[in-house]
């Protein structure tokens, strides 16, 4: 779909912080974090909500879902959990209209800080934060 931005990130013409790809999704920084880590799954193949997800490249996309949340909680983003989110629908506070599955991780106590992190969304470091999930992914597949 031309005018999708995930789509455009897909084909390499739009820019993105990579952390995760595999035949059927790719996992990429959130520009808008609300936690330092906050990263999108994204199918390959264009689909603007669950209506229209095929049911394996969904089971991909959670699969995918699962391999970051492990790598953040045993990286040094160190989270102590995470938020597996996906908004299907304007209503649901779908914002692209390409699927994604948002990853986002937690930390004990960080009610106010999640909350902050709601309102003020960045990353200071979102170069270092990649590398370290790269990382963490890597030493998750050995």
């Amino acid at each position: 779909m031309p005018s999708c931005v995930f789509c455009a990130i897909v084909e390499g013409s739009s820019p993105a912080r990579t952390v995760y790809r595999d035949d059927a999704v790719i996992g990429i920084l959130d520009i808008r974090p609300v936690t330092r880590g906050h990263t999108l799954v994204l199918p390959r193949d264009h689909s603007s909500g669950l209506a229209d997800l095929a049911p394996e490249v969904g089971g991909r996309l959670f699969a995918a879902g699962q391999r970051i949340a492990a790598a953040m909680k045993s990286g040094d983003i160190a989270a102590d959990g995470v938020n597996l989110v996906l908004n299907d629908g304007r209503a649901a506070f779908q914002s692209v209209f390409h699927t994604h599955l948002h990853v986002v991780p937690r930390h004990d106590g960080d009610k106010l800080s999640f909350a902050k992190g709601l309102v003020v969304r960045r990353d200071p470091d979102p170069d270092h934060t990649a590398e370290i999930l790269r990382a963490a992914l890597a030493q998750d597949s050995r």
